[in-house]
């Protein structure tokens, strides 16, 4: 069927060339397409990120398809320059080069979005009902003014007043840009192509480290985010999917789960299996990814933005501490990452973080110049610490404390604090020795008992050898957390024992024998290959490996306080 006159619905390209007898001939087309705007389902509407380039009309996809021809050659040199050391980085298995690269795939097809930066703007077609006069008849300015162009100016200002909201009471983090400070627009990316969330913020701590490393200033973006999202509060009722009862959408102090995705930035924590308000691993997450960004940036102007942020978040956890001990208690329901594995009492993972997360604060506090609270976390982060250390049993630390069927678990992630404040430079949580031998503990047990060591680390084992079966996530290999253990043994000098951990995800997912999975790495999969959630954030740990062999400068290092 013909197209209409004056649209179409389709289009061609031809070249001609004459390729002489044993002749190579290279034909270069482009494909592009400008969609400037996004619309989500709120109604809210904003600009890409590319438009501070195209302009926003929509008429921009010759230009864009031009400028990819006429440069693409030097992106593919630059890209191969970027890649070159580490492909011909003889002390790097074989394997390893490739899925390191092959596994940013998702930075692309996770739903990825990237705005101007912009607050969102409004159409003369979303004016519905909101009252609003033209009228300038009430002004001492008479008649004047009354030409077409300046009604339309007036029309234009009206609705800019009725549609563009505060961005106070959001998560709106281009609020905390300091002066001087470059606006590079705000990033989106869903959890995964199953779960529908944007920036699962317990699952951007694994994935984060790709972002720090080669997009620094989206990840402080995402920060800043987060920061202004912890002081929201949102007392609109939401239904738990948990036990059906109704809880606000976000309490002050709390990091979400999430930016949203119905609208976010304005609705946060599209989640609603948990209460998240009442999970303990968000807030020292966020503690520790902030202090990270800072000594891997040097950005003391974000620093100083998001500390009153940090320490609200860290005060809301006191919480948790029922006992006064200094270390925070897990209520006895999935409130972390593993949503659906219950943990009751002091644990491994979320005391860990907690642990670090103090340290972290220590240490963030002497860099904006806050004395008083550097010594204050510093005296916490000692207290804790002693209660962590608690859980060590002889050859690993506990699941958790609570004396349960599987609290004597031992769990794959249990040095996630450990890994965070050695891979930010700051004193080890636990002794190293302690440290070395809970990472051999996990690599004999939840690596090498599941396919002969050739599937990754089963997130949880039980001391007698045999996988813990207590829940759906217990029995699951994680591909994500698997790539941290791995970049944990690393910073440990266990580098040949991470590696051959590591690679079980490869055997996996990008082997020509494995899986089938490349380029949709999924979460995790049982110890009999059934997968689930394909296409998913958290496999973007490998760049934690990466940032434990390069050893990138960091801008301060704290290894010890008086």
């Amino acid at each position: 069927m013909p197209s209409e006159p004056g649209s179409s619905i389709g289009a061609a390209i031809a070249a001609t060339s004459t390729v002489p007898p044993d002749g190579v001939c290279t034909v270069t087309f482009s494909l592009a397409w400008d969609c400037p705007d996004v619309k989500f389902g709120s109604g809210r509407t904003y600009h890409r990120r590319y438009t501070k380039f195209y302009g926003t009309h929509g008429d921009a996809a010759a230009n864009i398809a031009h400028d990819a021809i006429l440069e693409h050659g030097l992106w593919e040199s630059q890209i191969e320059a970027w890649q070159r050391p580490i492909l011909e980085d003889k002390r790097l298995p074989e394997w390893y080069p490739g899925t390191l690269f092959n596994e940013l795939y998702y930075l692309n097809s996770g739903g990825t979005i990237w705005t101007d930066g912009s607050p969102p703007f409004h159409s003369l077609a979303s004016i519905e009902g909101s009252k609003f006069s033209l009228d300038r008849a009430g002004s001492n300015l008479g008649h004047q003014g009354d030409t077409a162009v300046d009604i339309l100016g007036r029309m234009a200002s009206v609705l800019e007043q009725i549609h563009t909201p505060l961005t106070t009471n959001s998560a709106f983090g281009t609020n905390l840009l300091q002066e001087g400070e470059e606006n590079v627009g705000q990033f989106l990316y869903l959890e995964g192509i199953e779960y529908h969330m944007w920036n699962t913020y317990d699952v951007h701590f694994y994935a984060s480290f790709a972002f720090i490393m080669l997009f620094p200033k989206l990840q402080l973006s995402l920060q800043r985010d987060f920061a202004a999202a912890v002081m929201m509060h949102d007392p609109s009722m939401m239904p738990l999917l948990q036990d059906g009862q109704c809880v606000p959408r976000k309490v002050i102090g709390a990091v979400p789960h999430d930016i949203g995705i119905h609208d976010p930035w304005f609705e946060v924590n599209a989640y609603n299996l948990h209460n998240t308000d009442r999970w303990k691993d968000l807030n020292p997450k966020f503690v520790l990814q902030v202090y990270r960004d800072v000594i891997a940036t040097g950005d003391k102007k974000f620093a100083q933005a998001v500390w009153p942020s940090v320490y609200v978040a860290m005060a809301y956890m006191d919480q948790f501490d029922k006992d006064g001990d200094g270390m925070i208690e897990n209520d006895g329901f999935p409130d972390q990452t593993y949503d659906t594995w219950s943990l009751s009492g002091v644990s491994a993972y979320c005391g860990g973080l907690w642990v670090a997360a103090l340290q972290a604060t220590s240490a963030l506090a002497w860099e904006v110049g806050d004395k008083d609270s550097a010594e204050y976390f510093w005296c916490r982060f000692q207290k804790a610490k002693i209660v962590y250390d608690k859980l060590w049993n002889g050859s690993y630390f506990n699941y958790d404390n609570s004396s349960g069927t599987n609290s004597s678990s031992i769990q794959a992630d249990q040095l996630a604090g450990q890994w965070y404040a050695r891979a930010c430079g700051l004193a080890p949580i636990v002794d190293e020795d302690k440290a070395r031998r809970a990472l051999e503990k996990i690599y004999n047990y939840n690596v090498l008992k599941v396919q002969d060591g050739k599937r990754g680390a089963v997130n949880g084992m039980l001391p007698d050898g045999t996988v813990d079966m207590s829940c759906m996530q217990s029995r699951e290999i994680w591909s994500g957390v698997t790539y941290a253990v791995a970049a944990t043994m690393i910073q440990e000098g266990l580098t040949d024992m991470a590696f051959h951990t590591a690679s079980g995800v490869m055997e996996t997912v990008w082997a020509e024998h494995g899986l089938g999975y490349s380029f949709q790495t999924p979460e995790g999969w049982n110890t009999t290959d059934q997968y689930r959630s394909l296409c998913y954030m958290r496999p973007l740990a490998i760049w934690a490996m990466q940032w434990a062999l390069s050893r990138p400068n960091l801008t301060i290092t704290i290894t010890s306080r008086k």
